[in-house]
């Protein structure tokens, strides 16, 4: 064990130790039918491959132009996910993912707070043979940052004046508020956090109904 933990970088440590941590957390029990592997090279296998991550502007894309074919899973408790959560994400705790209905042939993209508790759910579902899973790059905190409260270039050439639009529009169809500034800037915003709805676009007028004409 010792030998190939040695052969990993800090930051795979780290997510091995989350999901080992994870593991006894909700109190799983190794078992071939629910493919869970526990053995020392399953786990350096895991953690040599690298967490699959989705970036926040990639999901807000998503989101907004109606893309399916993926299940948005968050990790929060439940007063965390009635605080705010991302528009169409489910609330499943992790120690609740265990029983949750997922099926290991669909897309699946995990968020938490931070990085750590997404890589920790990202470990038991790969573990246990789940075949497209993702994890928010920055989690829920990466989210706000990038989508809600993004941080706009004060002095913009024309290029980043068109970045800087955009970081606008996205961040307006999500209820956020754009900012110039730093990392400061972006924590004091955190604390106005927009309701969770997502704006619609108005379908389109059908035509007019004809008038009965009154009499003969």
């Amino acid at each position: 064990m010792r030998r190939w933990l040695s052969g990993l970088t800090l930051n795979q440590k780290l997510a091995v130790a989350a999901f080992v941590l994870g593991l006894v957390a909700i109190g799983a029990r190794p078992a071939p039918h629910d493919g869970v592997m526990l053995s020392s090279r399953k786990l350096a296998a895991l953690a040599a491959q690298g967490i699959d991550r989705v970036r926040p502007s990639d999901l807000a894309d998503w989101i907004i132009t109606g893309r399916g074919g993926f299940r948005l899973i968050d990790l929060q408790a439940p007063a965390g996910y009635a605080t705010y959560h991302i528009p169409g994400a489910e609330n499943v705790p992790v120690s609740g993912l265990g029983d949750y209905p997922l099926l290991r042939s669909e897309r699946i993209v995990l968020y938490a707070k931070d990085d750590m508790r997404g890589a920790e759910a990202w470990f038991l579902l790969k573990a246990r043979g789940y075949r497209d899973v993702s994890a928010l790059e920055g989690g829920l905190n990466g989210w706000m940052g990038a989508v809600l409260f993004p941080g706009l270039v004060e002095h913009p050439t024309p290029d980043e004046q068109r970045m800087n639009d955009r970081l606008r529009a996205v961040s307006a169809f999500f209820g956020g508020t754009p900012h110039v500034g730093g990392e400061a800037v972006v924590a004091a915003a955190a604390a106005e956090l927009p309701k969770v709805t997502v704006p619609t676009l108005a379908a389109p007028a059908g035509p007019a109904k004809r008038k009965k004409k009154e009499g003969c």
